[in-house]
């Protein structure tokens, strides 16, 4: 059973085939619906040809920025995140080789992953324990201490992206971001 984030077929089969797909995935769920966000992925192979982190990196920037905004855009802040995209795209070049998977399997710890992951661009200390959840829950990759970097992410039920395998699962949680977000506005009206 692969990745069924996107609600598309074709989409979740970019996640599955191409690693760096699901970091492109996580980098643009901010803001956006988290299906739409692991859909990027897909947009940019479908209109850019690759996913190879050195020939994003090395993309004429104007030339990216429009293509990333071609609708369907690959996010509602198209140019900002075309931009961050190959900021990532070049980190990944240059410290890993242009190999993401890198990023996870030479990690000695869950604590040395989630540093990892937050020198990301777009990735504070949220969104990192989060990717480091969907590591482990999705693809298995669970160096001592995941649990830990993640928090609370790593608790079973239906918290974030990395719980979702399923419509039924990517309901939960939205279900659940609702609940946290109008609990957190009930707080500051307090």
């Amino acid at each position: 059973m692969g990745f069924q984030i996107a609600g598309d077929p074709d989409a979740d089969r970019v996640l599955d085939d191409h690693p760096f797909a699901v970091v492109v995935g996580m980098m643009l769920d901010q803001q956006y619906g988290m299906e739409h966000a692991f859909r990027g992925g897909y947009k940019v192979l479908s209109r850019f040809g690759t996913l190879d982190p050195a020939a994003i990196a090395a993309a004429d920037p104007e030339e990216f920025k429009a293509m990333a905004s071609t609708p369907p855009a690959i996010h509602r802040f198209p140019g900002s995140m075309a931009a961050r995209l190959q900021e990532l795209a070049a980190l990944v070049e240059s410290r890993y080789d242009g190999d993401v998977t890198r990023l996870w399997t030479e990690a000695s710890s869950g604590k040395e992953l989630l540093r990892r992951v937050q020198e990301l661009p777009g990735f504070g200390r949220q969104k990192a324990q989060i990717f480091v959840a969907l590591l482990a829950k999705q693809l298995g990759v669970r160096p001592e201490g995941w649990e830990a970097a993640a928090g609370d992410y790593a608790l079973d039920g239906y918290r974030s992206v990395a719980d979702v395998v399923d419509a039924d699962s990517q309901l939960k949680v939205r279900e659940f971001k609702q609940a946290k977000k109008a609990e957190a506005k009930a707080e500051q009206q307090a």
